[in-house]
């Protein structure tokens, strides 16, 4: 089961910088071959299900999450959002945090264990840091972009 994080500094205030993170369908235009939809009617809190469906034709793997926090940040007070992953094949959280960086910035912390069914331990480390490397350039992309 590998567990990684990240930490990510952004010029952005702290609802922007949630906003641009968690806003799910926004995640499709920064994940490669990824479609994204919501499955819950909005606004986003907990219980709230989406898929993200990632691949081509049948190699296309559905992730399915469900908010299980939902604490959006308050003043200078860090969000936090746990996304558990629900489906027969991705299984796993992450989490996402936002907080108060240097210079008025927000620093998000990027945390996820992620598992694939039936993929032999042999293959974590492969696994860590591959979804390390996507997961962070998701990210980059994610803040930039408004």
């Amino acid at each position: 089961m590998p567990v990684f994080s990240f930490t990510r500094t952004a010029p952005l205030p702290l609802d922007e910088a949630w906003r641009r993170l968690t806003e799910w369908p926004r995640h499709a235009d920064a994940v490669p071959l990824t479609r994204i939809r919501v499955l819950t009617p909005p606004p986003t809190l907990v219980g709230t299900r989406f898929v993200a469906r990632s691949g081509i034709g049948p190699l296309a793997v559905d992730d399915i999450m469900e908010v299980t926090v939902w604490r959006p940040p308050t003043g200078d007070e860090p969000g936090l959002c746990r996304l558990d992953k629900r489906g027969r094949v991705v299984l796993g959280w992450a989490e996402i945090e936002v907080g108060p960086g240097p210079g008025g910035r927000s620093r998000v912390v990027w945390r996820e264990e992620v598992r694939v069914r039936a993929l032999p331990r042999v293959f974590d480390g492969v696994l860590e840091r591959t979804a390390r490397v996507m997961f962070g350039r998701a990210v980059n992309r994610l803040l930039r972009k408004a």
